[in-house]
């Protein structure tokens, strides 16, 4: 460069004189010249690291100038700058990257997507809204964080996402995933709605979640009361991906892992168990069984089954997906084809298999006409684990005594059982009935949905909305005739088959009218709409029974049969209507009104009218306060809002009479009828009243905070309250608005992103507090009691309940001096009289702790540096309790296996244990209800960690290729005995109660993106 330089010198020199001026000239001339030469076009691309598809109109411009241009449809620039020029990339959703130019001439720039953005567009309830414009409580899910989890299910992928979201799940695969958004609403249903593309769903479990493209949690009234009754515990809204205008793009992503139990418990061997059981046998006075008398001829020393060990093995779970999309100017699409399926980690035949289709399409007729459409359908099939009467399995494996084998050829079914007369437990060999038995699950669902919008006015526009989900599902469950043991013998003529099938088909009609027109600095946006919708059920179910061994489970071949069918219908149709008003952008209002008439209630309580109010202030616009600059958003907002809820069966409000109950009168038989259920006919809609105020703040581009109070009281809620015998009703009891309760917490959310030169990081955490208090149960505010729990007014619902252990009775006198407690002897557990009547009974119980989580808590890190990338997720809950109903089943001290720590039970000589004596038939109820067995449910757990590796592509087959692995609940941070302290716990009353729950597996996987 400098010889081109002093060429050009030398030649202008031939021309001037060297006097003066001339050589300022000449100065001049070359200094010009040299910054020519300095410049050099800078060439390159921009994409953004979700997909590695192009990002089209990013900006590129040089700082502290004016010079800038923009990337075309396929990502690419051209610009050029000098060496010491530093180039700042831009996007709308997407954060900046400043890099210097240096000696490189061509760059490829990755922008990642920024989901904080304020000036975003997120879908709403029938609409779409600027983020920052919202008034309600909407929380955006960051897909990126929520897709490290790998599920079959979307509701899953919340976990820990999003505060105020309580997610409990199950291990098995294909099992069900409980969503409650901001505590407790109903004793009836819990679950929120869920609407995928537009279409409300009552469960997305059988969509793909690696096909959605957005999620948008609507958790207070003013956000979800345009939903009316089906929003009353909250909306999540789901939006799949969508076309766009450009050239096919093609992209796949498959995973294969492994999973595996994340731990054991610890159970007795062969020689431990008999030790147990044979104390407890001569504990109570009895002669210890010869299966386990060294001194009898049928001692049982040969079989030490470990069943933990015959039955964890190692499952496997695969996902592929391929994805289709593009689109010209008139019509985009999109369709993603999937295929899920997992292997459970417990060594039966159960698994979950999976195949998906998911198809959008959107498109325009002129200017005015647009329309559009998805199409979805998947079939899935599912081997369910069958537990003996609806028993846990897990409860079964660990009872399963160890001098029972896991094989027996001499039994009909080939596995082993207990004997009557040697071992005398009834003890399940689950993993050999689970074996035998046929349970299979098929579901097909097709979900249609096509809209056409025409623009009548300018603003004003008018949309067509039909829809169809139906969902088939066929049950069918076989049980063989087999022995596996004494009390486990099915005979021929108990052999049976169950057959099932059920269809629900929901329709919908919508029609909507909205309008968007500005007055000055005043913008409204109007909805109106009227919605119908039509619920069809029907089930049909065929039973035979009779089958000998051998015979071909087909319901002819059944010596008996029986079959039946039902069918009813639900109708509901809605008024809906909305105002968003925004005045600059500073002051911010929305109301809603729904009305719902449902075919469910008595035509004179068959309509519930919903609405809710909300504002906001968007302070940083405000040039009289005169924030700093680097105040990106402060906003205050608030909201109340009334919804309904009408969970309840059909015809709930209707007596069901028997028409065939005769009766001897006068010694004739009279015909006759009589009421066999009663039902209240003023029954009504449940009514959930929330409020709320927040605080949103935006700092540098790169901070985020929200924090936010909420109260959310619920009223008239179904409950099932007793009627006094002589009211005839089997079963006694009614169901009638009998309860109210009252929900409040706090909800904070912190976000944080930082690039420096190659590396990128990103913070973001949300808490949730909650507070639950049942305010009225019933005319009389009687108590209701479930499974080892209570629920009373005043209190937070389904607390746990029991007696309160204080210690072993250590000798007669001690049994003496202590209140009256029946059957009680040294080495029995010894209960606390808590009334001081002197007699230990029901009235000695005590609450011992709420089940519900008091916080919950979500915590994402990622980095990326150049090509690599690194992420972890921690999600954990706290303040609450669980019943150890597992641990409780282990030590009962009789027939079935104990847990190790039975091995410490008390004797004359070992009188320094919390652990009672065992003993045959447990006469002082040692296992009762009681703390002993109630434990704290707090956990923290590395619910994900990846690392990927995306490789520079050249793009002549690749736009991106990223291959990772994956690591799931990894590790648990706890002080719960049990497998796991995240399990179902939806008995609404019955709550906190663990019982052999499926585990989560820890799950590493190895996974490959690629985008064509």
């Amino acid at each position: 460069m400098n010889k081109k330089i002093d060429s050009i010198s030398k030649i202008v020199g031939r021309f001037l004189s060297f006097s003066g001026s001339r050589k300022l000239v000449v100065v001049l001339f070359a200094t010009i010249s040299s910054s020519i030469y300095s410049q050099q076009i800078i060439k390159g691309s921009v994409v953004n690291t979700t997909d590695g598809k192009p990002v089209s109109n990013a900006t590129v411009k040089i700082a502290n100038s004016d010079v800038l241009v923009e990337s075309d449809a396929d990502g690419n620039f051209e610009i050029t700058a000098k060496p010491e020029d530093i180039l700042i990339f831009t996007s709308v959703d997407y954060d900046p990257q400043e890099l210097k130019v240096g000696n490189k001439t061509v760059f490829n720039i990755k922008l990642r997507k920024n989901v904080n953005n304020i000036d975003e567009v997120v879908v709403i309830g029938y609409g779409k809204q600027k983020k920052s414009d919202i008034t309600g409580a909407v929380s955006v899910v960051k897909m990126d964080d929520a897709k490290k989890t790998v599920t079959y299910d979307i509701a899953k992928q919340l976990q820990g996402q999003v505060a105020g979201v309580t997610m409990q799940s199950s291990g098995e695969p294909g099992g069900t995933v409980n969503m409650k958004i901001r505590g407790i609403t109903s004793f009836t249903n819990n679950n929120p709605l869920f609407v995928v593309d537009g279409v409300m769903v009552n469960s997305p479990n059988d969509f793909a979640p690696g096909d959605v493209e957005s999620i948008q949690v609507l958790k207070d009234a003013s956000a979800a009361a345009i939903y009316g009754v089906r929003g009353a515990a909250g909306v999540v809204i789901i939006t799949t991906k969508q076309g766009a205008r450009g050239k096919v793009n093609l992209s796949y992503k498959g995973l294969n892992g492994f999973q595996f139990a994340p731990k054991k418990i610890s159970v007795t061997n062969r020689e431990q168990y008999q030790q147990i059981t044979n104390q407890s046998y001569l504990n109570a006075g009895l002669e210890i069984l010869s299966g386990n008398n060294p001194n009898s001829p049928y001692y049982i020393n040969n079989v030490d089954t470990d069943w933990q060990k015959e039955g964890f093995t190692t499952g496997n779970v695969q996902n592929h997906s391929v994805n289709f999309n593009g689109g010209s100017e008139n019509i985009s699409y999109s369709i993603n084809l999937d295929y899920f399926k997992n292997t459970a980690y417990l060594n039966t035949p159960q698994d979950f298999e999976r195949y998906a289709l998911n198809a959008n399409f959107s498109g325009k007729k002129g200017s005015k006409f647009k329309y559009g459409g998805k199409f979805s359908y998947t079939q899935s099939d599912k081997e369910n684990f069958t537990g003996y009467n609806n028993g846990s399995i897990l409860i079964s494996l660990l009872q399963a005594i160890p001098t029972m084998p896991m094989y027996d050829p001499n039994r009909l079914g080939g596995f082993g059982g207990t004997d009557a007369n040697t071992q005398a437990a009834i003890s399940l060999n689950i993993l050999g009935f689970n074996r035998l038995v046929q349970n299979n699950t098929k579901r097909n669902r097709f979900l249609g949905d096509f809209w056409g919008e025409y623009e009548i006015l300018k603003g004003l526009k008018y949309k067509l909305d039909v829809s169809a989900d139906r969902t088939t599902v066929h049950n069918r469950l076989f049980v063989p005739q087999s022995d596996l043991g004494w009390y486990y013998v099915t005979e021929a003529n108990e052999a049976q088959l169950d057959i099932s099938d059920n269809t629900l088909q929901t329709t919908f009609i919508n029609n909507l009218l909205t309008y968007d027109f500005k007055l000055g600095d005043h913008s409204f946006n109007l909805l109106a709409g009227w919605i119908q919708q039509r619920d069809d059920y029907y089930n049909h179910w065929s039973r035979g029974v009779g089958y000998a061994a051998g015979t071909i489970a087909q319901l002819e071949y059944a010596t008996a049969r029986d079959t039946g069918e039902y069918n009813n219908r639900v109708t509901t149709s809605s008024v809906i209507g909305r105002l968003n008003y925004n005045f600059q952008e500073k002051y911010l209002f929305t109301a809603n009104f729904r009305q719902d008439k449902s075919s469910l209630f008595a035509p004179r309580n068959n309509h519930a009218e919903n609405f809710s109010f909300s504002g906001g202030w968007r302070l940083d616009k405000e040039e009289f306060i005169n924030l700093p600059d680097y105040i990106n958003l402060l906003k205050i907002r608030g909201s109340w809002g009334r919804l309904g809820n009408n969970t309840i069966g059909v015809y709930s409000w209707e007596n069901t009479i028997n028409p065939f109950a005769n009766y001897i009168f006068g010694g004739v038989l009279q015909p006759g009828s009589t009421v066999i259920s009663i039902k209240d006919p003023n029954i009504k809609w449940e009514t959930v009243e929330s409020s709320s105020v927040a605080l949103e703040l935006s700092l540098f581009n790169k901070l985020d905070f929200s924090a936010e109070y909420y109260s959310k009281k619920s009223y008239d809620m179904l409950l099932s309250v007793p009627l006094p015998f002589s009211s005839g009703g089997t079963p006694n009891n009614i169901t009638t608005n009998a309860g109210d309760m009252k929900n409040m917490g706090w909800e904070f959310s912190l976000g944080y992103r930082q690039n420096i030169g190659d590396l990128q990081l990103n913070f973001n955490a949300n808490l949730g507090l909650l507070d639950n208090e049942v305010l009225k149960l019933g005319d009389n505010n009687s108590p209701i009691f479930g499974v080892n729990s209570k629920t009373e007014v005043g209190r937070s619902a389904g607390e746990l309940y029991g007696w309160i252990a204080e210690g072993i009775f250590q000798n007669t006198g001690d049994i003496q001096n202590h209140a009256t407690q029946v059957n009680a002897a040294p080495g029995d557990i010894k209960f606390k009289d808590l009334n001081g009547d002197g007699i230990i009974n029901d009235n000695d119980r005590t609450f011992l702790g709420r089940s519900i989580p008091k916080y919950t808590f979500g915590l994402n890190l990622s980095a990326n540096y150049k090509n690599f990338d690194l992420s972890m997720f921690w999600q954990g809950m706290a303040g609450h309790y669980i019943y150890n109903g597992t641990y409780s089943s282990l030590m009962i001290g009789d027939l079935t296996n104990h847990s190790t720590d039975m091995l410490n039970y008390w004797t004359p000589e070992n009188t320094n244990t919390n652990v009672p004596r065992p003993v045959k038939n447990n006469p002082n109820d040692n296992n009762r209800p009681s703390n002993r067995f109630v434990e704290k449910g707090d956990y923290i757990k590395l619910q994900a960690l990846e690392l990927g590796y995306t490789f520079t592509t050249d793009k002549t087959i690749f736009n991106k290729l990223r291959i990772y692995t994956s690591g799931q609940n990894l590790l648990t941070i706890t002080k719960y005995k049990g497998y796991d302290p995240d399990f179902i716990s939806d008995g609404l009353l019955s709550r906190g109660f663990e019982y052999g729950s499926f585990p989560n597996p820890v799950t590493v996987s190895f996974g490959i993106e690629a985008n064509f």
